[in-house]
Formats: C-alpha cells, structure tokens, sequence
C-alpha cells in the first residue's frame, strides 16, 4: 500500500469522525437538537400563556374590581344609600308625623273620648248649642255633623249643609268643638211640636253621647235643624 493511499484512508476516517463529532453536538440524546428551539418556543409560549394568564389575570383583577366595587357599592355606598333610604323613611315619617291632621288622620271623637254637652242660649231664638270637649290625652277628629235623637223621634234632624267646615275639625286634649241646634220656628210656623226629655247624639265613628236636657224639656218641631261641627263658638251660631 503506498503511501498516498494511506494518507487517502486517514483523511476520509478522520472526516467520518468529524461528522459524527458534529452530529453528537447537534443531538441532546432525543433526537435533532431542532427540536430543542422548539422547545423553547413552547417555553416561550408559556409566558405568553402567563401573559394570557395575566389576561386572566387581568380578567380575574376586572372580577375582584367589579366584585370590589360590587362590595363598596353594596357595603359603602348601598349601605350609604341604604342609610339614606332609612333617613329618608325616617324623615318621611317624622314629616307625616309633623303634619297631623293632613295625611295622617287622628283617632275619631266620640263618646268614649269626649264630654258632650247640650245647653240653651238666648240668642238666637229657640236655639241649642251642643259642646264636645277632648277628655282624652291625643287629639281627635270632629267629622260631620252631631246625629241627634231628641226624645223617642226615630228620625234624625236635617243638617244645614251651608254650614260645612272648610276642614276638619281637630280638638287637641281640652279642647271643644260645637254645633247649633235649632230646635223650633222662632215665628210659630213649624208643626208637629212636642217636648223631649232625653237626647242621645251620635258621632261618625264609635260610641255615642246622652248629654242631659233641662230638666222640663225642650220643645222641638219640624223646623229642627243642626249644622255641621264646628272649630268655634260663634261659628255654630251664626245660621
């Protein structure tokens, strides 16, 4: 063998090695070592899928935010609000408390609350004045007109619808309400006359009240009439 075949023979195994040399640098052991960017690819990836992450992140930081905000508006600002709502209740119902006698209606004056009584005046003529005073500790409401029963009439009086109060008619404890009564024609015109012993008045609501009657009576005919129940005296008599 001459000498430049052998030279031939090394170059070529030595160029052999060379590349096996390479190849065993370009593998990890699994295979091409291509793979290995891949892998850092995925690598990579993952802290975009973090970044998708810090989306959900992001999305669950949004959550926390509404839910946060949810919480400080439910807690902070609906509890303010709820507070104000109770405020507004309370305020709502200290002004209707503060307005009695408008929206708010009292308890009705009836028997049960009130002394009724009924006394003759001089003027006008033939003429009764019936007084109902607040004996309770609340004030009461004197609607109406008084049902008025003299004696064993079954029938009860006309009332002068003229006389209609232009409100209600309040009566704080001690307080009076009054209503006319006439009982005959002053000129003698009025028929069917007789003498009554007994009176019984009736309210709009609840008990009624027997105040006494002179003691020899009074005469009433068909020209009996009341007015409605007044704030004042002079207001009953005047019709």
């Amino acid at each position: 063998m001459s000498a430049r075949t052998t030279r031939t023979r090394l170059l070529a195994a030595s160029t052999v090695a060379l590349a096996a040399l390479a190849l065993s640098a370009c593998d990890n052991g699994q295979g091409v070592r291509d793979e290995g960017p891949s892998a850092a690819s995925k690598s990579s990836a993952r802290p975009t899928g973090s970044s998708s992450t810090g989306g959900s992140d992001t999305g669950s930081t949004s959550k926390p935010a509404r839910s946060t905000g949810g919480t400080d508006g439910g807690t902070t600002d609906g509890g303010s609000g709820g507070a104000s709502g109770s405020s507004g209740k309370t305020s709502g119902g200290s002004t209707g408390d503060g307005k009695a006698g408008g929206s708010t209606r009292n308890a009705a004056c009836n028997g049960s609350n009130t002394k009724t009584t009924a006394t003759e005046v001089t003027r006008p003529l033939n003429h009764m004045l019936l007084i109902v005073t607040n004996t309770g500790s609340k004030n009461c409401d004197l609607t109406g007109y008084p049902i008025a029963r003299f004696g064993e009439a079954q029938a009860v009086p006309p009332v002068a619808e003229e006389t209609h109060p232009q409100a209600v008619v309040t009566l704080a404890p001690g307080e009076s309400g009054y209503a006319g009564v006439r009982l005959s024609a002053a000129d003698g015109s009025g028929g069917n006359g007789y003498t009554a012993k007994t009176l019984v008045v009736g309210f709009d609501k609840g008990a009624s009240a027997r105040p006494a009657l002179p003691a020899k009576g009074v005469y009433v005919d068909d020209k009996l009439l009341l007015t409605y129940w007044q704030q004042s005296l002079d207001d009953a008599l005047t019709y």
